[in-house]
């Protein structure tokens, strides 16, 4: 059984910074498997990659790059069927965090959509959601847009969070460190469905979830030398307006917990982001 690891490290950036587009992405080139004894393959040629949870051990990965800002796209199919117990994590850190993770449920259920924003060892940001289809019959890409001025959460090209830089306000952001991506699928049956009260159905198991198309436009740690990035449309971008929309709608429609409005969790008030329109 795996710890409770972070999908998402984040390494003290050094050296010289690029821009690196993967096109056609092959995990034998961007990827390496990290734990799960056999339990993570990679398949058809370096196209596909598969993680497997198991009652004995889950499984997991990290990309070769590390990265300082950038546009990261990953097709993922989730564990379809009784998946309670079951989390597959995409993104994640020790110090600084930028958070995908999908929360397994009973069958017929929804999963959840757990995401979390960590600056300086700092968490306590999550956002969960439905999502508005069923991951599971298919692939669906998961992006995180991380550039110096905000981090945009999407699915499928849609927006569903978006955490700014407000530093000259006194919030952390996570701009200081180069990220290397993790992913992993483990058992967290004593916290992840209904706080611990659903338990893994292990008569279900091996519980498998699927890769794809991995994607990263983003500055990749080198060596030594000055850092620098380019000129890069993501290092600006930023919502238009049709695009805030369709964050408002996702977060009407689908957000399920936003610690910006939970009054019980800060008696004493709200975060500083939470209070800035």
């Amino acid at each position: 059984m795996a710890p409770k690891l972070p999908p998402l490290l984040l390494i003290m950036m050094i050296g010289v910074s690029i821009t690196l587009t993967l096109c056609s992405a092959n995990f034998y080139k961007d990827i390496d498997v990290t734990w799960g004894d056999g339990r993570a393959k990679i398949l058809n040629n370096g196209e596909l990659l598969t993680l497997t949870l198991d009652k004995t051990s889950g499984s997991g990965f990290q990309s070769k790059d590390e990265y300082m800002f950038g546009k990261i796209d990953m097709q993922i199919k989730l564990v379809p069927g009784n998946s309670a117990g079951t989390v597959t994590a995409y993104f994640g850190a020790t110090h600084d965090e930028i958070d995908f993770e999908f929360l397994g449920n009973l069958s017929g259920d929804p999963y959840i959509l757990h995401t979390n924003v960590y600056t300086q060892g700092k968490g306590n940001r999550e956002q969960q959601f439905y999502l508005w289809f069923d991951p599971t019959a298919d692939f669906h890409t998961y992006s995180i847009l991380w550039n110096p001025q905000r981090t945009i959460f999407s699915v499928d090209g849609t927006p569903i969070r978006e955490f700014k830089n407000l530093e000259s306000k006194g919030v952390a952001y996570p701009k200081n460190q180069a990220m290397r991506i993790y992913s992993s699928l483990w058992n967290a049956d004593d916290w992840a469905t209904r706080g611990g009260l659903v338990k893994a159905d292990w008569s279900k198991a091996p519980f498998v979830a699927s890769y794809r198309n991995f994607k990263a436009d983003a500055c990749v740690k080198l060596a030594s030398g000055a850092s620098s990035c380019g000129k890069n449309a993501w290092l600006n971008q930023e919502l238009d307006s049709t695009s805030y929309q369709r964050l408002k709608w996702v977060q009407k429609n689908f957000m399920i917990y936003n610690y910006c409005t939970d009054s019980k969790r800060f008696p004493q008030g709200f975060p500083t982001e939470c209070t800035i329109v």
